[in-house]
């Protein structure tokens, strides 16, 4: 969904054939993992980490600025993903960009682990703050924002925000606190993927429109189609260009979305896949994703 504006964003800027084809990749590396972790754990917060694989795979494939071997490099970008839950989907990234092996996926929430269900910056190499109680994270990313800009750091903060998380009178907070001081290096980017653990945003608190109401906060606001890399990535481009004002990403996202079942499942905030349907949709799909990974390095 584009308002003559956001259509105007992504015509401006255009990823090359190739550029598009590895990110695609990278999509799909980081959704099989996902599915694999999650499975081989027997639950967990699949749908809201399928709506943010696109995002992950440009800003991680493009734009951060990072070092796998340096995770605490000082010239390194920061990721807020103050949606914590949807920590699967930033631990394959990370996996997929070099920062581990693949195979620590798989101690996902087991004993011992430095995958723990929401990121924990103590643990996980690459997780820049520890998140998990929604709300907090927008107020940790303007922090940050705040101290690099002091330090007259160029650098920026990612922060990652979910819409259910907008019930939380803390993020408004925090975004009121960056338009005040026009804190462009925190690029805020909004999951609407319009459900959140007790159902349909609507059937909770209605938000209205999400881009209006950031707008009226006094941020520079776009709103793309969140599954759209191109999109995505003309999005990022755009705000990361943006001068003298805070600057808000609404990614328009559909929960679980690459797996059809996934994205109309009722209960894909979390899954179970001790239901036989929930497995078998997950076995289909993960034969799909190897299928395309394998084709496109072949």
């Amino acid at each position: 969904m584009y308002s003559a504006g956001d259509e105007q964003v992504r015509k401006e800027w255009e990823l090359d054939k190739q550029e598009l084809a590895k990110l695609t990749l990278l999509s799909a590396k980081i959704r099989r993992d996902i599915l694999e972790m999650l499975e081989h754990c027997g639950s967990g917060h699949l749908g809201g980490s399928m709506s943010i694989v696109e995002l992950m795979s440009v800003l991680y494939g493009k734009h951060l600025r990072y070092d796998p071997k340096n995770p605490k490099w000082e010239e390194r970008d920061r990721v807020v993903l103050s949606k914590g839950h949807a920590g699967p989907a930033w631990y394959s990234t990370l996996a997929e960009c070099g920062f581990f092996d693949r195979e620590m996926l798989m101690t996902l929430n087991q004993g011992g682990t430095k995958l723990p269900s929401h990121p924990d910056r103590t643990k996980t190499p690459g997780v820049d703050m520890t998140t998990g109680s929604l709300g907090q994270g927008t107020s940790t990313a303007s922090g940050i924002a705040t101290a690099l800009r002091m330090k007259g750091s160029d650098n920026r903060v990612y922060l990652i925000v979910g819409d259910g998380e907008l019930n939380e009178g803390q993020c408004w907070e925090a975004f009121q606190y960056l338009a005040n001081y026009k804190l462009n290096n925190c690029i805020v980017i909004i999951d609407w993927n319009k459900r959140q653990l007790d159902g349909a945003l609507e059937d909770v608190i209605n938000p209205f429109d999400i881009a209006e109401k950031m707008r009226a906060f006094g941020f520079e606001t776009v709103r793309v189609n969140g599954q759209d890399i191109e999109a995505v990535d003309a999005a990022v481009t755009w705000a990361e260009d943006v001068k003298d004002s805070a600057v808000c990403i609404v990614l328009d996202t559909v929960k679980g979305a690459g797996i059809p079942f996934f994205e109309t499942y009722p209960g894909n905030h979390s899954v179970k896949f001790s239901d036989p349907d929930c497995k078998a949709a997950a076995d289909e799909a993960l034969r799909q994703l190897n299928e395309f990974i394998e084709g496109s390095e072949a």
